[in-house]
């Protein structure tokens, strides 16, 4: 197990041994790699990032979702049976008189 964990280290990282030997000009080589180097960092931040901003955002999500369902219910309710929203309210529909 640790001669495969030095061999994957020395692929990715040592560019005597990884792809990156074939290219001929070690500074560029050296760049290539620092790039990568750089890009990985980044993908690792944004990625932890997301994960850690995860349960804000499920919140967030949820909230809308919830108002978006809040107001068709209403709005389906109030097209099927407008009664439920007179009552308690003091008032009387066209149809009641004294």
């Amino acid at each position: 197990m640790r001669q495969q964990i030095v061999t994957a280290w020395n692929f990715i990282f040592n560019a005597d041994v990884s792809p990156l030997r074939h290219i001929p000009d070690s500074k560029r080589r050296h760049l290539v790699l620092q790039t990568l180097g750089f890009m990985w960092a980044v993908s690792f931040a944004v990625a932890l990032g997301s994960y850690t901003i995860l349960a804000i955002s499920v919140l967030g999500h949820f909230v809308l979702i919830a108002a978006a369902a809040i107001t068709v219910a209403t709005y389906t309710t109030a097209a099927k049976k407008p009664h439920l929203f007179m009552r308690g309210s003091g008032r009387r529909s066209d149809g009641e008189h004294d």
